[in-house]
């Protein structure tokens, strides 16, 4: 460990293969959540920087396997065939505390190279169309058990899907407050970070019979 990390260790490893998100816990009480995608960009067993062109066309890569290294790393095994990345307890807290500046990094490396994100291989295009089930007293609330709707650009997760969601309700956003329900995603309990693609069933789950009023959100 470097004097910036010394003696940190995770405490959790969790693969949350739906969002395509590794949740990394450590004892110190940091938790960082890593995209696959960056975290096959930024695989220790290559330098990015030093590279022509930035690596692209991962938007959907995914991680198949986590291989325990002793008590100092994990190889990461992705489904793009890539499975020579040891990533050393150090190396992982670091790419989490330094996220963003990493990524932003990487955009603009991508930008001064020509390259669209948007537009690489790999990327994903088209409406992302989804069902949205209600249940118990959101029935009678929102007028209906069921919808498919069309998410804007931008909503591509549970949180950002919710958010959206409670504009759209404009006085009934009230029915939607944290901690009143809960978000399954094809019929799996979901995380904020969960992410929502193309053809999802998302079901929003009150965990308790009785609705939430005006004044409970003041």
């Amino acid at each position: 460990m470097s004097e910036q990390t010394p003696n940190i260790t995770p405490t959790a490893i969790n693969l949350h293969q739906k969002s395509r998100i590794l949740k990394v816990e450590f004892s110190d009480g940091a938790s960082f959540e890593l995209p696959c995608e960056y975290l096959r960009i930024f695989s220790p067993d290559q330098d990015i920087h030093s590279m022509e062109l930035p690596l692209t066309g991962k938007e959907q890569v995914n991680i198949q396997q986590i291989e325990p290294l002793g008590q100092y790393a994990v190889k990461l095994v992705f489904d793009d065939g890539h499975d020579t990345g040891i990533y050393s307890w150090e190396t992982l807290y670091e790419l989490g505390k330094n996220r963003e500046q990493n990524w932003q990094h990487y955009l603009a490396r991508l930008q001064e190279s020509g390259i669209n994100r948007d537009s690489a291989p790999g990327a994903t295009s088209g409406p992302c169309k989804i069902t949205l089930l209600y249940f118990n007293y959101l029935v009678k609330k929102i007028g209906k058990e069921s919808e498919e709707v069309e998410l804007p650009e931008k909503v591509t997760d549970v949180q950002s899907m919710l958010d959206w969601l409670r504009r759209r309700l404009h006085d009934r956003a009230y029915l939607l407050q944290e901690g009143s329900f809960r978000v399954t995603v094809n019929k799996q309990f979901a995380e904020p970070f969960t992410r929502i693609e193309h053809g999802d069933e998302v079901a929003l789950v009150p965990s308790s019979p009785n609705a939430p009023t005006v004044s409970d959100a003041k």
